[in-house]
């Protein structure tokens, strides 16, 4: 004789209880830490790139004369100074009369247009960040004293015009260098892991 056991499931109505599995909560919390982790080096490599270029970009207008903060024809290589025109027209702060005999000065031009190229280059790369992040800030420091934000007025009595006298963008871009640097945002999108294997640069930390 045989047992046929009748089910008395409700057509049509499936109820399912799943346990959920030890790991499966830790699994998805490390995969979303992975994922903020991508997305913050993709941001993080973004603000080095773009921070770069404003300096790549500055070097070829004013070496080039692209019409933009450099006239056509007044480029550095049809002549021009490239730090005359800013550093003459200094007209605040307590570096003034030092810049004025600083402008157009075969060296200054020389140190200037270095870099800007080398720091452009090595940001928007990914190499060579803390050397860049340092050369960066000092020439944010110089180019801040020159403009002065923190004067109301000029030296003839002129409003100086000044938007806010401390956080202009000398420091939003001295603080984008550093952090960058300090992150090590050149291993995204950048040639970051690469530089950091040459053999002088294990040797040489500081050269990240």
């Amino acid at each position: 004789m045989a047992v046929h056991e009748h089910s008395h499931r409700t057509p049509g109505l499936h109820l399912s209880f799943r346990r959920n599995r030890p790991g499966s909560v830790t699994t998805t919390a490390a995969a979303s830490e992975l994922d903020a982790h991508t997305v913050s080096a993709r941001v993080l490599a973004v603000l080095r790139i773009l921070t770069g270029f404003v300096f790549l970009w500055a070097f070829l207008d004013k070496v080039f004369g692209l019409g933009y903060a450099t006239a056509s024809g007044k480029g550095w290589i049809d002549g021009g100074s490239p730090t005359k025109g800013f550093l003459s027209s200094v007209a605040a702060g307590p570096l003034q009369s030092t810049f004025h005999a600083w402008a157009g000065a075969a060296w200054a031009d020389w140190l200037f247009m270095l870099g800007l190229a080398g720091i452009g280059a090595a940001v928007t790369a990914g190499v060579a960040l803390r050397p860049a992040a340092v050369a960066g800030t000092a020439m944010m420091a110089l180019m801040w004293l020159a403009e002065w934000p923190p004067a109301k007025h000029l030296a003839d009595g002129s409003p100086s015009m000044s938007s806010n006298p401390f956080a202009d963008y000398h420091v939003i871009y001295a603080v984008a260098l550093v952090a960058v640097a300090a992150v090590g945002a050149g291993a995204t999108w950048g040639l970051g892991r690469w530089w950091a294997c040459l053999p002088v640069v294990r040797d040489h930390t500081w050269l990240r």
